[in-house]
């Protein structure tokens, strides 16, 4: 079993109503303490498409938790935690 496949399985076995997002990957942190969010993240996809098809409600949490967390990688990469070079600024005036 890969680590990714390792990972849906406990994101599915978690998952639970009224469990929030944060919740759940400090839940799957502790059974997999060097998966990042990204990997949680993508586990969760692969947890709720091995589950739609046999229980829908446990497929919706898994994609809620899922899709809040997939913008949420920024500390998991180091490049974007650089300071973003800001726009030069324009002159007033004709155009």
């Amino acid at each position: 079993m890969s680590a990714l496949q390792a990972i849906a399985k406990t994101v599915a076995a978690l998952a639970a109503p009224n469990l929030k997002p944060k919740e759940l990957i400090a839940a799957v942190r502790k059974q997999h303490p060097d998966a990042s969010k990204k990997e949680i993240s993508r586990g969760a996809f692969l947890a709720m498409i091995q589950a739609a098809d046999g229980d829908p409600d446990r497929a919706r949490r898994v994609h809620e938790m899922a899709l809040a967390s997939r913008g949420d990688h920024a500390e998991d990469d180091p490049a974007s935690q650089a300071t973003p070079i800001p726009a030069p600024k324009r002159k007033k005036g004709k155009l």
